[in-house]
């Protein structure tokens, strides 16, 4: 993802065909090593495609990738009328276990501020 993401830098920086070399020179700037057989293969495969192209390309096939929920599950526990508190309870017992999970995170330690 690292050298897609300095292509498209250097592409939207001027450079209409960055090469492997000026990838690894942009990635070295922020000191990360490229992966050479990876990038090799990167822009061998970007040669003389248009971004563009490949972007809409690849809109249109997550197009076809199926997206949504299954927010068919909501509706039972109101149709099924006196369970109302039920639900409410087991809503509690959720909190608690977040609450939990977010507590045990504080043994790890270390702090954000150490």
């Amino acid at each position: 993802m690292r050298h897609i993401a300095a292509y498209l830098l250097l592409q939207i920086g001027g450079n209409a065909s960055p090469s492997a070399a000026d990838i690894t020179a942009l990635l070295k700037t922020v000191s990360i090593d490229a992966d050479e057989p990876r990038l090799k293969k990167l822009v061998a495969e970007l040669k003389g495609k248009s971004i563009d192209e490949l972007i809409a390309e690849g809109s249109n096939k997550l197009a076809s990738v199926p997206s949504g929920g299954g927010g068919g599950g909501g509706g039972s526990a109101a149709a099924a009328g006196g369970s109302a508190p039920a639900a409410a309870a087991a809503e509690e017992k959720k909190e608690e276990k977040e609450e939990e999970k977010e507590e045990s995170d504080d043994d790890m330690g270390f702090g954000l501020f150490d």
